[in-house]
């Protein structure tokens, strides 16, 4: 029986820092009003020039090196995007294969939001496993400066640009496979974070109408409850399933929101400082980029060890939500 395993991670930001500071020159804000509420410090943004694909071609070439896995032997591509290069088509991972130049694979994009990544990710396990492909390179990549209302205080301090890859190979060896994988969706809260653009569920008479709606919205309070809710019960859920006590996790990951919900879902889940991986305070919130570019700064700091369990935990529009449990398992050292 085939499996599908974590082969490697890879991941790219920006050049250019927004701080706190320099975004109280924009909007009525302030360092000590955003640490407290979100315990972000700064977010990288793109170049004016520099798109979706482009930061995820980066993150991708990364995870290739690293992967062992030659690009010719790639079957499929998912990129994991609420901001992509182009509206409805084409999509941004035919744009990323391109670059790469991996040709004929297959390649589309997935849109979860904070969640893509889990999507994706679960995406390349059920192909793997079901024998109809054999590497899988996924990837996160957000533009978010491209539609975030920089008028907007609520918004504009939360989210950043970055990006993260990994490759999903097949294995016979079940040590090395991932363990388990959930993702769920409930469109009933579709309207706690959206961006109401000009798609057909609220079409528009002018582009200039279209234009203002194109950026992110949301409702702030009302999300934070149902995350922390939904991200706990989601983590108990599948620690339960694979018989898996929260204390046995080597690092715990989830989607890098806000740190006060990330304290939250922590403390419910009883999970120690060291478990928890942070990285909010220096990129924002990157929505689909969030989790492996966590994985990146763990991995780059010497601190991901081969076989080590990670457990991955997401939340985002749609409303969607995910969380994994991935043993970390690169060709190189097995």
């Amino acid at each position: 029986m085939a499996y599908a395993a974590f082969r490697s991670i890879g991941a790219y930001v920006p050049e250019k820092i927004l701080t706190n500071e320099d975004l109280a020159k924009m909007v009525d804000t302030s360092d000590e009003w955003i640490t407290k509420r979100t315990g972000i410090k700064e977010r990288h943004i793109a170049a004016k020039d520099e798109f979706t694909s482009d930061m995820g071609l980066k993150a991708a070439t990364k995870a290739l090196e690293r992967s062992g896995v030659e690009k010719d032997k790639i079957d499929m591509l998912i990129c994991a995007t609420i901001s992509p290069d182009y509206f409805c088509m084409p999509s941004t991972a035919t744009i990323i294969a391109n670059k790469l130049g991996i040709k004929g694979a297959t390649a589309f994009d997935v849109t979860a939001a904070c969640t893509g990544f889990i999507y994706s990710l679960s995406i390349a396990k059920a192909f793997i496993e079901s024998g109809m492909k054999k590497n899988v390179l996924i990837v996160g990549s957000e533009k978010l400066s491209a539609i975030t209302d920089y008028t907007d205080r609520g918004t504009c301090i939360l989210f950043g640009d970055g990006a993260g890859s990994a490759v999903i190979s097949a294995t016979d060896k079940k040590e090395e496979a991932i363990i388990d994988i959930h993702t769920g969706a409930d469109g009933e809260y579709a309207d706690l974070l959206m961006t109401p653009n000009g798609g057909t569920g609220s079409a528009h008479d002018s582009l200039e109408a279209e234009s203002g709606s194109c950026f992110m919205q949301m409702k702030g309070n009302e999300t934070f409850k149902v995350a922390v809710r939904t991200l706990t019960n989601d983590v108990k859920e599948i620690l339960t399933e694979n018989n898996i006590k929260s204390e046995d996790i080597k690092h715990f990951i989830p989607h890098q929101a806000n740190l006060r919900i990330i304290k939250a879902v922590g403390d419910a889940l009883k999970m120690r400082e060291d478990q928890v991986v942070i990285t909010v305070q220096k990129y924002g919130n990157t929505s689909g980029a969030s989790i492996p570019m966590a994985i990146n700064d763990l991995y780059e700091a010497g601190n991901l060890e081969v076989g080590e369990i990670m457990l991955l935990d997401a939340f985002g529009g749609g409303l969607t939500w995910g969380s994994a449990l991935v043993p970390f398992s690169p060709i190189s050292k097995l």
